[in-house]
């Protein structure tokens, strides 16, 4: 884990924010979607507070990627881009999936997040000491799908994909599936996964990487379907 650094993720209906300082972390988590807005930047201060950390003593911020709630992502990624933009230091990005299946603790994990009409955003990886091997990387399936691009079966499965589609979710891995809220903050598991290889995505410009969304938003599907015509520079 290195030292000074704030990890936030706003993927799912559970917002988090941790910071490393020494060998110890300082984790806060707020439930419920629409207040992410509302709760990140105290969860910032509060985290940065407890552990004694001016912001000027910040070494790096890392932010759970997408794909996951539109929304919820645009939120936390606007703070992590300011943060960086007040205090420049590094801006790493990490999937929050992957975040997810390292707080499960299961040896191979498979990560579901509700993408609705039937569908999930999932992925799977596979832990072993310090070291994590993508199985499956994130994108749009049905749980029959996502179970049929590997042959491995995982130890669980975690979130509210899983938990929406249980039964599926039971015949495949032979245990019920794990909520988001009874795991650890996912943004603590962002800052084990800084000293893990092969987690990060590439980023060119910091001050212009955009989320993994995972298929347009809505209303950007209303508005090309209304215009016969791609929206102009949409969101990634």
């Amino acid at each position: 884990m290195i030292a000074n650094w704030l990890a936030i993720d706003t993927a799912t209906d559970v917002a988090s924010v941790a910071v490393a300082v020494g060998d110890r972390t300082v984790a806060r988590a707020a439930r419920g979607a629409r207040q992410h807005a509302a709760q990140i930047l105290p969860l910032v201060q509060e985290v940065l507070a407890l552990a004694q950390l001016p912001l000027a003593q910040l070494g790096g911020v890392v932010v759970g990627d997408g794909p996951g709630s539109f929304t919820g992502l645009r939120i936390g990624w606007a703070v992590a881009k300011g943060l960086i933009q007040e205090h420049p230091v590094p801006l790493i990005v990490i999937p929050s999936m992957m975040a997810a299946a390292h707080a499960a603790g299961g040896r191979t994990v498979a990560v579901c997040y509700d993408a609705l009409r039937g569908q999930v955003f999932g992925a799977m990886y596979a832990f072993g000491g310090d070291e994590v091997k993508t199985i499956v990387a994130p994108d749009l399936f049905t749980i029959a799908t996502l179970r049929g691009h590997t042959r491995r079966r995982p130890d669980l499965a975690v979130g509210d994909g899983a938990e929406r589609y249980r039964d599926e979710v039971v015949a495949w891995t032979g245990r019920p599936p794990v909520g988001i809220a009874a795991l650890s903050p996912l943004a603590a598991s962002l800052l084990t996964l800084l000293a893990y290889g092969g987690t990060r995505r590439p980023i060119e410009d910091p001050r212009v990487v955009e989320p993994e969304y995972g298929r347009p938003a809505e209303a950007q599907v209303k508005w090309e379907k209304s215009h016969g015509r791609p929206l102009p520079n949409p969101p990634r």
